[in-house]
């Protein structure tokens, strides 16, 4: 079972950043369930195989000064996928700094290793204000740094993966090798 995790402040946004990755589990026959952060409980993580934490929209960063809700990924011992949002909450909760800076539209990142699937140069899609500062990613290994900013990052001994662009637009088979992870 895999629970996605919506971020969104406003019902409305989810439509555009939660909806589509229900759709790709759905058109792929997958089990998952929807809870919005601030509805977790230790039932919902205990009975995930695997999460997924969505993004959500230019706007909305109400998820930065709510981070006490994700306390639980320091030590979430199951695959774990941070897109945009996600991947900032992740760089939060490891002590990374949030820093500004808007993308919008489509750029092409080099991955020097395989992540998920992707390798060498992929077109995604971007859409956020902030990243994560990754001068100090001691636990993370950056597989892609367009803009010196970490698009893609894998932690070294845990199963936690995050982008900062969004493969539910373009890229969908990231997704999809996340949820094959045994």
């Amino acid at each position: 079972m895999i629970l996605v995790i919506n971020i969104c402040k406003e019902d409305f946004h989810s439509l555009e950043f939660v909806k589509p990755i229900e759709e790709i589990l759905k058109e792929n026959g997958l089990k998952y369930f929807v809870r919005h952060y601030k509805e977790i409980n230790n039932s919902d993580l205990k009975s995930a195989d695997k999460i997924i934490i969505c993004g959500t929209s230019l706007k909305d960063n109400q998820f930065t000064k709510d981070l006490e809700y994700f306390k639980w990924i320091k030590n979430f011992n199951k695959p774990l996928f941070g897109v945009c949002g996600g991947i900032q909450i992740i760089g939060l909760i490891f002590g990374w700094k949030l820093k500004k800076k808007t993308e919008i539209g489509f750029y092409f990142e080099d991955f020097k290793d395989d992540f998920l699937g992707l390798i060498g140069k992929q077109e995604v899609y971007h859409l956020h204000n902030n990243y994560i500062d990754f001068t100090r990613l001691n636990e993370f290994e950056v597989y892609s740094s367009g803009n010196k900013i970490a698009q893609a990052v894998k932690h070294k001994e845990k199963e936690i993966y995050g982008v900062l662009f969004h493969p539910e637009v373009r890229n969908k088979d990231l997704i999809i090798h996340f949820i094959g992870l045994p």
